[in-house]
Parts: structure tokens; C-alpha cells; sequence
């Protein structure tokens, strides 16, 4: 068995975060590919967040926050391959199947170098534009010794804050402070 990073939702924020949200449970790869040309500088609020932080799903072609390192057999990892090859043929304009299954294959593999560490481990990424180069950052979360054993995945890695989901669209100021008010109220 080899890792491959999967989707994860721990709660409902990429619903409202993302345009398009992936699936929990898609195989993911980091997506930066489809920001190379992109003015960052004028995505929308929701693309932004996608640019800065979304792991794409490659069955949806859409964004999750986090991925989770897992095991995958050969049969996954190519149907994984298949999935983005699709999409990168039918989204993306590849010249044919073989074009975009080349470009997929590189993108599992390289998600697959994120796994290095054990199986359930959580991984965040932090994406940037720096002199005109994409840059990403990795985090681990790793579930704490001894948490919330036999229950729940969410508190077994801590909650540092509550998402609360709002009618007004999220834009680079949120006071989270008056959300929280709001929704205790």
C-alpha cells in the first residue's frame, strides 16, 4: 500500500468558503496548477481563499481545507490519476487524454510526497504569490495522545474556534468576535 492525501471536512466552513467544495473522502492534490496564470490580485473572495488554502478534490474539482494522509492501493492511485486526467482534459483544455494524463500522474506523485508521515495525519497548506512564483507551506496535525479515544475525529485534534455561517458573503475583514456575538444571541 502506498499514502495518498484524501479530503477531510472537521466542519461545515468549505461549504461557504470555497465556491466549489470537495467532497470529504476525494483523493486531492495541492491544485496550484490551476492558479499559474491567474492575477491573484483580482480573484474573488471565495478563489482567494481557494488560492491560499484549498487542496483540490479530484473527482469534484473542488477545494477542502485539509487533507488527511492515507493508504491507497495501485488501483486507487490510477483511478486517482484517471479522475484528474479527466478533468484536466475536460476543464483545462489538455490537447488530449495522454497530455493530461502525464500532467496527472506528476501531481499524485507529488501529492503522494506529502504523506510521508503516518496514516490520519492532518495536513493544512498555506499558499502564496511571491516574485511572481507560487510558494506552498505544509502544516501536520497529528491526532493528541490520549484525546477524546473512541470518539468523535473532530475533538480528537482540538477546536480552536467555531465557524459560524452567515447570509453576508466573507471578505478579507471578518469580525469574528461580532459573529460569535450574533450567533450566541
Amino acid at each position: 500500500m502506498m499514502k495518498l492525501p484524501r479530503t477531510i471536512r472537521l466542519d461545515p466552513s468549505d461549504t461557504f468558503v470555497f465556491e466549489r467544495f470537495a467532497e470529504p473522502g476525494e483523493w486531492a492534490v495541492t491544485g496550484s496548477f490551476l492558479f499559474w496564470d491567474a492575477d491573484v490580485t483580482a480573484l474573488t473572495a471565495k478563489a482567494r481563499a481557494a488560492f491560499r488554502a484549498g487542496f483540490l478534490g479530484v473527482r469534484s474539482f473542488g477545494f477542502s481545507t485539509l487533507v488527511v494522509v492515507s493508504e491507497a492501493s495501485e488501483r486507487e492511485r490510477d483511478e486517482a490519476t484517471e479522475d484528474l486526467a479527466h478533468q484536466i482534459q475536460q476543464k483545462l483544455g489538455a490537447p488530449d487524454l495522454q497530455a493530461a494524463r502525464a500532467a496527472a500522474e506528476e501531481e499524485i506523485a507529488f501529492a503522494a510526497s506529502l504523506c510521508r508521515d503516518e496514516v490520519n495525519t492532518i495536513i493544512a497548506m498555506h499558499r502564496t504569490l511571491e516574485n511572481d512564483n507560487i510558494k506552498e507551506q505544509f502544516r501536520t496535525l497529528r491526532r493528541r495522545e490520549g484525546a477524546n479515544p473512541g470518539g468523535d475525529s473532530l475533538h480528537a485534534f482540538g477546536r480552536a474556534f467555531q465557524f459560524v455561517e452567515t447570509e453576508a458573503e466573507a471578505g478579507e475583514g471578518v469580525d469574528l468576535v461580532r459573529l460569535t456575538r450574533e450567533a450566541q444571541s
